[in-house]
């Protein structure tokens, strides 16, 4: 099996891990394996295929004792996760792009049914025009399926979002399905050197999976019925209850892991240079690392930027990103995605966290990267500029104002 390049064990806060030589879908499956899912239903799809190669190597070589379950369409996948997480057993799945839009039916079902399943999603531009570069509209276009989504910026922390999902999605209060996103290419191809935890390490952090909310003869139960207007309306209360009860099983999964492999994560958002910064661009995703360096360079000229990276798009960090922000003088929201005839649809969350939380500042909105197309360096310091010069409205990179 490919491993990738290894090198000596690293000692990180007395605990000692093995550094790889990964890309963001290697270091994902590296992950998955340390979680120990018992099924992995699998239908490749560009740039998502190197994750479930990598799982298929892993079992037929005896690393991962899991049944591996090649699958006619991603529909299928996700149906087949669907009943396996339903007879109890951990589940994974992956997909991208049209494929996570053919699985738009069961991804109602995933998540009305309360089975937490993870599955991984290569963030991939939609047809038409047929492309394979990655954007996040596909993702994005599903925030209200009642799935849990999270949006990696490197290779570690996809390895670690792997372990932590499947945390958060199991936990009793959640009971979840959670998509951990990877930007296509930028992310999923691109090799980093990355700490792998040993799997004593993963056993320690993450339980054996158990839920009463599954098919047992001895005590038998209805699942995935249908419900009528006098009911189901509770039903889809407490799986919005689920999600947001998210946000304090994050944070204990966290905190737990930082005790575990010695490396901290900041819940539902990150922020950088924020505490005194005048102007602030939110982003999501792997160009988070881009806008940091833009933002440095822009503080070498006596600019004060900032970055907040959003981590988790649902549940959403309404409060978190307004204390975050409430002392700059202008924001950007900087995105992959648009949803036609109105804006950005990260925009119009951030805009509605602020509005809810009484901060009022001028907001820009910046679409850019669709369909994979570059997003420089001077561009991002540009936006900075556009909000010190009070330029705010909605703007796509490359093209001009709307």
């Amino acid at each position: 099996m490919q491993k990738g390049l290894s090198f000596q064990g690293n000692r990180n806060g007395g605990i000692v891990m093995a550094k790889k030589f990964l890309s963001g879908n290697e270091a994902f499956a590296e992950g998955i394996r340390l979680a120990k899912p018992l099924v992995i239903s699998a239908y490749p799809i560009t740039p998502q295929t190197t994750v479930v190669e990598r799982l298929s190597e892993m079992v037929a070589d005896g690393d991962l004792k899991s049944e591996f379950i090649h699958v006619e369409s991603e529909h299928s996948a996700l149906s087949c996760a669907i009943g396996a997480s339903a007879v109890g057993a951990r589940t994974f799945t992956a997909t991208s792009s049209q494929g996570l839009l053919y699985m738009a039916e069961c991804l109602t079902y995933a998540a009305g049914g309360r089975f937490p399943i993870v599955m991984m999603n290569a963030n991939r531009s939609t047809a038409l025009p047929w492309n394979i570069y990655g954007d996040q509209r596909d993702s994005i276009s599903q925030l209200d399926s009642g799935w849990i989504q999270a949006y990696a910026e490197n290779a570690q922390e996809s390895l670690d979002l792997a372990l932590m999902s499947y945390y958060v999605a199991e936990h009793k209060n959640v009971s979840t399905p959670c998509m951990v996103n990877l930007d296509g290419f930028v992310l999923t191809h691109t090799y980093e050197v990355v700490d792998v935890p040993d799997v004593e390490q993963a056993d320690a952090f993450l339980p054996p999976f158990e839920t009463e909310n599954k098919i047992d003869f001895d005590n038998p139960k209805n699942l995935a019925f249908s419900a009528g207007p006098d009911q189901n309306y509770i039903f889809k209360y407490n799986e919005h209850i689920g999600v947001i009860n998210a946000k304090d099983v994050i944070k204990e999964a966290e905190e737990k892991f930082a005790k575990i492999f010695g490396r901290e994560y900041t819940g539902l958002i990150e922020t950088y240079k924020t505490e005194d910064a005048d102007y602030i661009i939110i982003t999501l995703g792997s160009v988070a690392g881009l806008v940091k360096e833009a933002a440095d360079n822009l503080r070498e000229e006596g600019i004060k930027a900032g970055v907040l990276r959003i981590r988790y798009l649902r549940p959403f960090p309404n409060e978190e990103i307004a204390e975050a922000v409430k002392n700059a003088k202008g924001i950007a929201v900087l995105e992959k995605d648009i949803s036609f005839g109105n804006e950005g649809t990260v925009y119009t969350n951030v805009n509605s966290a602020l509005r809810k939380n009484d901060v009022n500042i001028p907001t820009s909105n910046y679409i850019g990267g669709l369909g994979g197309k570059n997003i420089s360096c001077r561009e991002v310091e540009d936006i900075y500029i556009e909000l010190k010069d009070d330029r705010f409205g909605i703007h796509f990179l490359g093209i001009g104002e709307e």
